[in-house]
């Protein structure tokens, strides 16, 4: 469903996400440089303050751009493998073994990790063609979540492995997209939680089809942002 016709705005540490007006300064986000130099900081302030953590720490992004021809939504990446595509296999980006072991790649002196007493690992994921109009960002409420529906699997790179949450099938899964998402808009969702009761703690996403797109519909572009914020 639409989350733009709910009435009340979904929380982060609710139903696991939720979208903010957010303008970003850089214009080109396919200037390496600027992202760097200019978004990574934009992106920390607005973790710290969606999230209320005192410190956030960007160790990860990656642009994302829909396949020419729009072939069916892989894992994978289509091609020579060389430029990312929208991602449509139901995912969390971190199981809880992976999640825990991020903070110790983050943070290595020993000193900054005494201080932590919470983290989270964020996604902050934007548009930068706006408005999206035919492969939309999709994310399953939380609430709706249980452990028993997540199964921890490898993902294997050149240089390492990786474990990520894939998502079995369950009728009470929720399911909620933000319609036309423009590039002033950023939508920040869990990926993981240290606390273990009374939040959300992941939410498993995907990319998916609008079943009706305008003929002339762009190719989505997107950006996202990992981040692990400390409390």
């Amino acid at each position: 469903r639409d989350a733009r016709s709910l009435s009340t705005s979904p929380t982060l540490e609710v139903q696991g996400y939720e979208l903010w007006n957010a303008p970003a300064e850089v214009k080109d986000f396919w200037d390496e440089e600027a992202v760097r130099r200019i978004y990574y900081k934009e992106v920390a302030d607005l973790a710290c303050v969606v999230t209320g953590a005192r410190k956030a720490y960007i160790f990860d992004h990656m642009l994302r751009k829909r396949e020419a021809g729009r072939p069916a939504l892989t894992f994978g990446r289509h091609g020579d493998g060389s430029q990312a595509g929208a991602a449509g296999r139901i995912h969390n980006d971190y199981s809880e073994s992976s999640g825990r072991s991020k903070l110790l790649q983050v943070i290595e002196d020993q000193e900054g990790l005494a201080r932590v007493d919470r983290y989270s690992i964020i996604n902050i994921w934007r548009p930068i063609k706006s408005p999206v109009l035919d492969t939309p960002l999709a994310i399953c409420d939380a609430q709706t979540i249980s452990t028993l529906d997540m199964v921890a699997c490898e993902v294997r790179r050149p240089d390492r492995v990786g474990e990520i949450y894939l998502t079995r099938y369950a009728a009470r899964h929720q399911w909620f997209y933000y319609s036309k998402m423009k590039s002033d808009e950023a939508l920040v969702f869990k990926q993981f939680d240290s606390q273990i009761n009374g939040l959300a703690r992941i939410t498993p996403h995907t990319a998916f089809d609008l079943p009706i797109i305008p003929d002339d519909a762009p190719l989505r572009e997107s950006i996202e942002m990992r981040c692990l914020v400390v409390y």
